[in-house]
């Protein structure tokens, strides 16, 4: 009876997740916001790169959703691939596809970084993509988010996102290893 009862509650789940799927169309006006706010982050900053840069990361997510079949939103088609549904799409699959793209143009006056926010309570850890100035760090730039809304692009400061606190993956891999040394110190394996 618990059992039956628990798999109707992730049916009622999955199928209230799957209602809140993003439209896939994208703006004309959000790549030419995008790449005006490229663009501001600095006066070395191209133009014509800016707006490249933006033109791709709105379309290649909305490619890359095609490609991994998204069909629901991005909590429940993790789901799908856990459970072997479907390949791809979790958010570090997004981050490495869009993060080769972007490196693909060569660009000269701007650099593509893959960020992490670390895993908090009730969030696991999350991947994504920032664009900087060149030479800028991850806190100089904006955040390219393909996953969060099933292939249609979110972009913002990091420093803005009220989801997720953005860092190096270098900064997230060490305090991940420093966190795994103290709980294995608290619970030996002997």
């Amino acid at each position: 009876m618990i059992k039956a009862l628990t798999y109707l509650l992730f049916l009622v789940s999955f199928f209230a997740i799957v209602g809140c799927t993003a439209t896939s169309n994208y703006d004309e006006k959000n790549i030419d916001r995008l790449a005006f706010e490229i663009e501001q982050l600095g006066p070395s900053v191209s133009a014509e790169e800016a707006s490249r840069a933006s033109y791709i990361a709105h379309t290649y997510s909305l490619q890359l959703a095609k490609e991994y079949n998204v069909t629901t939103s991005a909590m429940a088609h993790n789901q799908l691939v856990v459970h072997g549904l479907r390949k791809r799409g979790y958010c570090n699959h997004y981050t490495e596809d869009l993060s080769k793209r972007l490196k693909q143009e060569n660009f000269r006056t701007l650099t593509v970084h893959w960020a992490v926010s670390p895993p908090a309570p009730l969030r696991i850890i999350h991947h994504s993509v920032i664009i900087s100035p060149r030479g800028g760090t991850i806190d100089d730039g904006i955040l390219l988010d393909p996953w969060r809304n099933s292939g249609v692009l979110f972009y913002s400061k990091p420093q803005d996102d009220e989801r997720y606190d953005w860092r190096t993956r270098a900064e997230v891999r060490e305090q991940l290893l420093l966190d795994a040394e103290a709980r294995d110190a608290r619970f030996p394996s002997d």
